[in-house]
């Protein structure tokens, strides 16, 4: 089976010490069967440390220390793991983040969280995102499908990164090829639902708060709020099991891009790779929080 990514994630790397929202800060990190057993055996000098890290209450995970940092987070933002025992000491969820996969008709695919800073960064500012390369190729033919999500998120794309048409018509236009659209619905009704939902910041459901259906954001947004409703879909649309899943992920992309079109417009001072990477953070972290969104699509 191949296994293919977008064009950017080839350019992905961990900024580690120079993360300004490290991943290692604030969640609460579960360890895989497979690494628990490998730390509940390690014979390496740091391995006591490590199996002092860790909580039995509820799923394994690591105890967060003071701030919510993980204990194996040095004083310089370092991963005391890698420098103690190597990349290959890391658990599932440490190897793999910000990455997510699902598969296709085509085979699998791979993809980089916008909550990531470093992957924000280049999703936002890379071109090319309806280009995917064969990152590797396995033995074993991809699933049969029932819903082929792809020619759908080709066609999406298209009307996406038509240099001739605006922003408004763009959303008008994939809105009417599903019939599915925020701007059924106020931006009273749609304020209301964000404030609802649980956040990891308080002060993130008032900077959600200024959602408005629509808006005009400062000109050089325009490219970002493009490449970023592509990911929504990419990473949304792309695992849909049928035209109903489909339509309501993307009623979901729309909202989505048209929250952070509203912050960029509220508040054009803050870097939108910023605004996103909360977003990413408060609402496709949060399972509760992307289902309870899409289900007012369906």
């Amino acid at each position: 089976m191949k296994l293919f990514a977008p064009s950017y994630y080839k350019d992905f790397a961990c900024i580690a010490d120079r993360c300004q929202h490290s991943c290692c800060v604030g969640w609460e990190i579960d360890i895989d069967p497979d690494t628990l057993a490998h730390y509940e055996t390690m014979t390496h000098p740091y391995g006591e440390a490590v199996r002092n890290s860790i909580s039995y209450q509820d799923d394994p995970h690591f105890a967060l220390t003071a701030g919510d940092r993980c204990p194996h987070l040095n004083e310089n933002g370092l991963c005391k793991l890698i420098i103690e025992a190597g990349e290959s000491s890391l658990c599932e969820i440490c190897r793999e983040h910000p990455r997510f996969y699902h598969t296709t008709a085509k085979g699998m695919e791979v993809g980089l969280g916008m909550s990531c800073e470093e992957a924000c960064r280049l999703i936002l500012s890379s071109d090319g995102y309806d280009a995917f390369y064969e990152v590797s190729h396995e033995d074993g033919d991809p699933e049969e499908f029932f819903f082929d999500a792809l020619p759908r998120r080709d066609t999406l794309y298209r009307i996406l990164s038509h240099e001739t048409i605006s922003r408004s018509a763009k959303l008008e236009e994939i809105g009417r090829l599903y019939d599915v659209s925020p701007c059924d619905n106020t931006d009273d009704f749609w304020r209301a639902q964000l404030v609802s939902l649980e956040y990891l910041t308080e002060a993130h459901k008032e900077l959600f708060a200024c959602y408005q259906n629509h808006t005009e954001p400062p000109a050089d947004c325009a490219k970002p709020l493009e490449r970023a409703l592509a990911y929504f879909i990419f990473r949304h649309c792309t695992p849909a099991e049928s035209y109903e899943e489909f339509r309501a992920a993307l009623g979901f992309c729309l909202l989505c891009e048209r929250l952070l079109a509203s912050m960029a417009t509220k508040h054009p001072a803050l870097p939108i790779a910023d605004l996103a990477r909360i977003l990413s953070e408060e609402i496709e972290y949060s399972t509760e929080n992307t289902e309870a969104l899409k289900e007012l699509f369906l």
